[in-house]
């Protein structure tokens, strides 16, 4: 068996025009059931597992091996407390429960900080996104606002194989609600107007304007900066928004990618960005960036230290609570980013970045 995966091809998710003949013939028969009112669950199965497995096989089975360890680990802590939910609501087991959930995660951020740069046998491609998925899950179980579901269910929605390997981070609610509720026909062309367009839209970030920053101009504005030497120079300056532009127009690609196919498999996964280069102060900026992930911070790590230190009345003032709640949250952010000063750094950054936004918005309304 473990012979067969070897051999079986590597493809890696919207890299390259192959891929997308693949992927589109594959949910190409779930997109017609959908038009004629139905779904094909098993094919639906067969379709994302057939994907995943090819994210993760090749010559090295780790990280194939390290997922399938991964599910049954997140399988096991989400349905435990689950069923002790149900009966009883104790902060601390609660804690307990959310600590083992993202172990796996924090194990495999850490580890290459403390083995000289060596990767995890935990890591697999995608794990971030399955534990804001799963985590998120646990989170709302605690708060009451998610209930019941069936182990197939939340399988369903752990491996949606569009957003499987960096996201759009979807929560299971919403998810579900589009499974289940089959769009009309009008909506379905609607949808597929806008797969289409993100398809398009994303070929022109992805291959072409993040080839042209990426690989055409930083490499010779690294080498002017290198050159000019100095603390800071114009080529530093223009590394900086050379590299956020390729990072911009590679991850926004992919995004559209990711969110046009579940388009087309009938999901309507959220945006990850809008324009955000356009906007007009750093709080906008995280609320137009890489969406998914800064509203899950929001409402799973920054709205919790906020209630947790007010219910505690640790500080007086709230713009000292917000305050703190901003740096731990970006903080967080950052080591999540990677365990390395620069990321660790630019949470913090970011986090007094906020607290300073929101200190500057505070004292233009009141003038």
């Amino acid at each position: 068996m473990m012979e067969i995966l070897k051999q079986l091809p590597h493809l890696e998710p919207y890299g390259d025009p192959q891929y997308f003949v693949y992927i589109i013939l594959a949910v190409l028969p779930i997109f017609i059931g959908l038009f004629f009112k139905k779904r094909f669950p098993l094919y639906e199965v067969l379709v994302s597992l057939a994907f995943i497995v090819f994210m993760l096989v090749g010559p090295d089975l780790t990280q194939f091996l390290a997922f399938i360890f991964y599910v049954v680990w997140q399988t096991f802590w989400l349905f435990l407390y689950k069923f002790y939910r149900k009966r009883w609501d104790n902060k601390w087991v609660f804690y307990l429960h959310v600590f083992l959930a993202i172990l796996p995660l924090t194990i495999v951020k850490v580890t290459p900080a403390i083995q000289d740069h060596h990767q995890s046998l935990l890591g697999f491609l995608g794990i971030s996104y399955l534990t804001f998925r799963s985590v998120g899950m646990m989170m709302e179980l605690r708060d009451g606002a998610l209930t019941d579901f069936s182990l197939w269910e939340f399988l369903r929605f752990m491996l949606f194989m569009p957003t499987f390997s960096s996201g759009p981070i979807d929560r299971f609610k919403r998810f579900n609600e589009d499974y289940v509720q089959i769009p009309d026909r009008e909506e379905l062309l609607n949808m597929l107007e806008k797969a289409v367009h993100y398809i398009m839209l994303g070929f022109l970030y992805k291959f072409v304007l993040a080839h042209i920053f990426g690989h055409l101009l930083l490499g010779h504005v690294k080498t002017y900066a290198l050159y000019t030497g100095g603390f800071f120079n114009l080529g530093a300056l223009g590394v900086m928004y050379v590299f956020g532009l390729d990072l911009f127009f590679d991850f926004a690609g992919y995004s559209m990618f990711a969110v046009a196919i579940s388009y087309l498999m009938g999901i309507k996964s959220p945006i990850n960005f809008d324009k955000p280069f356009l906007s007009r102060d750093l709080k906008e900026f995280w609320n137009r960036w890489h969406m998914s992930l800064s509203f899950w911070f929001r409402d799973f790590v920054f709205m919790r230290i906020v209630m947790v230190l007010m219910r505690n009345k640790v500080f007086k003032n709230r713009n000292v609570t917000s305050g703190v709640a901003y740096l731990i949250n970006m903080t967080i952010m950052g080591f999540w980013h990677g365990v390395t000063w620069y990321y660790v750094a630019y949470g913090v950054f970011h986090g007094f970045g906020l607290i300073i936004n929101d200190a500057w918005i505070r004292k233009k309304d009141h003038q």
